[in-house]
């Protein structure tokens, strides 16, 4: 039975936990791109989880970016597309953390397409 009544956050952590059974389910061996944004800032990083290692990662912190708005967000998409492609990472999974594919999130997945990377 679906629950009507969660708020914000319990809604995102549902959305979450579904993207994750369904990269379970598939398991190609790709390692994941996971998004993670604040009202501040912008995290991505690249997870191997058949080792649970992190490859690479990239944030609007690291960067030195003011704060984590578009234009920052499509150069935090740029940085972690390029640390993938040193180490010869090309096809990915994209988990946007159970967000909603719009705004900051879609600017950094367009980045990281025009970079080299394929999702």
């Amino acid at each position: 039975m679906k629950n009507i009544n969660l708020n914000r956050k319990e809604k995102r952590v549902e959305r979450h936990k579904k993207v994750l059974r369904k990269f379970k389910r598939i398991d190609n061996g790709l390692p994941r791109l996971r998004i993670t944004k604040t009202n501040q800032h912008i995290f991505a990083q690249l997870l191997d989880d058949n080792k649970n290692i992190v490859l690479a990662s990239s944030s609007s912190l690291q960067l030195k970016l003011a704060n984590g708005n578009i234009e920052n967000s499509k150069k935090v998409g740029e940085d972690i597309a390029k640390k993938a492609l040193t180490k010869k990472i090309k096809s990915i999974n994209f988990d946007c953390g159970g967000s909603k594919y719009h705004g900051r999130i879609s600017a950094l997945a367009d980045a990281a397409r025009k970079a080299g990377l394929k999702f």
